[in-house]
């Protein structure tokens, strides 16, 4: 028999590399690399309502059970539901007793089959005393068994009590240590100083960890701050809000390679742009935008069709040496110097190009903010376009970005409404853009036109992927009701990995058929 994982308990903090805040990305692409140690992952997620509700990944050949929020996709909840799978230690002294490998391990279990640890070793030996719990009755007369919640700061414990033995009036260390209770059940690590103060908003409440591992360790002084939220601005410019350091400002057109080096550091991979087969779309766009660039209409068509493979690749044609990062190519007809600069651990892909019209200013923007971007058509590559990784459960490429958050920070641009963020849905933030936009457009021809979706196909392995200024990830049809991480995501049912394009001045979204 293999040897187990060995992971020690820090409660209100983690569980080994697991620890409390980290994002779903790190934490799937970690264990996906290690298939001997992890051989079996389920995902569990809302189909209808990926981003509001959290996500569950379940590792039962490990014993644990990994909960995340929907909006951040962050680590919020640590359930250890099997003592015996895992070697579980609290300051160098063991949780149970592991059989060695001489012993079957299915032969570990006490008469009523649960193998934690018993409430002395935990009140004794381990924790130490505690404030009273919380006892939860049986759901049905027919069981003669609760639960009693024995609670520590980030850490709880529960223990299965007979219902006859229970009396508010007896203390709970005379009842956990009578023969009325059992084995601990399992154990829970979390943000908080009581799982009865923390679980009512386990999963809203702020993380005192990065999302990386990286920034967790030793040397993280010496790595880019992670980005936290990123605000669109128009007129081209993007607000990049970090965690613990000031804000970095993107302008589109303007912002060079070394800038975005100096402030994110390295990319992960460059991919070089070379796929043209929607250039098709561009000439009427092109057209349109010499004539009226700051019109209701987006810049140019280069904006919802420009394609790329970067969301199917996890390395590059010439990714590696940073020394090439910046090396620039001379100016030539095939577009040589044009690349992705993709930052999977940022979430988000940088398009490298010349210099372009920049996208108008929001209509409620102030007067300030409305003046006409003066960029420079040179000879020099810039950052001309943003993708903005969405990460949504159920995407035809979920798990290649960590999620990106967003929100369009314009004065007055919601009447008085929530914010437009990265978890509106579709219909909401289209509702409200159209409103302000909509005295932009010559005549509502035009408008209709503009606004009409334009079909992507993400299931076939020779499909376009798409880079457009903001882009919430490269999403398949939300009817593919995928349990594993292994699944394919092409079922073969009509429609398929299909999403919808939609634009707008200066944005482009990528819609699943949840609206998501």
């Amino acid at each position: 028999m293999s040897k187990l994982l060995s992971l020690p308990i820090v409660p209100g903090k983690g569980l080994g590399f697991l620890i409390l805040g980290i994002s779903l990305h790190e934490v799937l692409t970690r264990i996906k690399a290690q298939p001997h140690i992890y051989p079996t992952i389920d995902f569990v997620y809302s189909p209808q309502q990926p981003l509001a509700e959290p996500s569950v990944l379940h590792l039962p050949v490990n014993g644990l059970r990994l909960h995340f929020d929907g909006p951040d996709q962050r680590l919020r909840l640590i359930e250890v539901q099997d003592f015996t799978k895992t070697h579980l230690s609290y300051k160098n002294m063991d949780l149970v007793k592991i059989p060695d490998s001489k012993t079957s391990q299915s032969t570990y279990s006490t008469p009523d089959g649960l193998t934690g640890p018993l409430f002395r070793h935990v009140y004794h030996k381990l924790m130490g005393p505690a404030f009273p719990g919380e006892y939860i009755p049986p759901s049905s007369c027919q069981s003669g068994t609760g639960l009693y919640i024995l609670s520590y700061p980030g850490i709880a414990f529960t223990f299965p009590l007979q219902h006859s033995a229970w009396s508010p009036d007896i203390d709970f260390v005379s009842l956990l240590s009578s023969n009325a209770a059992s084995h601990a059940k399992s154990l829970a690590i979390f943000n908080g100083s009581s799982w009865q103060e923390a679980r009512g908003d386990l999963f809203l409440r702020a993380c005192p960890n990065p999302r990386s591992l990286a920034l967790s360790s030793r040397g993280k002084e010496l790595r880019p701050d992670e980005i936290d939220l990123v605000k669109i601005r128009g007129n081209g410019k993007i607000e990049m809000t970090r965690r613990s350091t000031p804000p970095f400002i993107i302008t589109l057109s303007e912002t060079t390679p070394q800038d975005l080096i100096t402030e994110l550091g390295p990319p992960d991979a460059i991919y070089r742009k070379n796929d043209r087969r929607l250039s098709i779309h561009k000439s009427h766009g092109r057209n349109r935008s010499f004539k009226r660039p700051y019109s209701a209409s987006p810049a140019n068509y280069d904006d919802i069709t420009d394609t790329d493979q970067s969301s199917i690749h996890t390395a590059t044609d010439d990714s590696g040496a940073e020394d090439n990062l910046l090396k620039k190519d001379e100016r030539n007809g095939d577009l040589s110097a044009e690349c992705f600069y993709n930052y999977f651990h940022h979430g988000f892909d940088v398009f490298i190009s010349y210099p372009t019209f920049q996208s108008p200013p929001f209509p409620t923007s102030s007067s300030d903010q409305r003046m006409s971007p003066g960029s420079k058509i040179t000879d020099r590559v810039v950052a001309t376009k943003l993708l903005l990784h969405a990460n949504i459960p159920g995407s035809y490429p979920f798990n290649r970005y960590r999620r990106s958050r967003w929100v369009i920070d314009s004065p007055a641009i919601h009447d008085g409404n929530s914010p437009l963020t990265s978890e509106t849905p579709f219909a909401d933030l289209s509702h409200y853009l159209k409103k302000i936009w909509k005295g932009t457009y010559v005549n509502e021809s035009e408008e209709k036109s503009l606004q009409r979706g334009m079909v992507l196909n993400r299931g076939w392995g020779d499909s376009p992927g798409s880079s457009c200024e903001l882009l919430g990830g490269w999403e398949e049809s939300a009817d593919t009701q995928r349990k594993g991480i292994g699944n394919s995501a092409n079922n073969g049912g009509p429609g398929s990995g299909n999403t919808e394009l939609f634009g707008f001045p200066g944005l482009v979204f990528e819609v699943l058929k949840n609206d998501a």
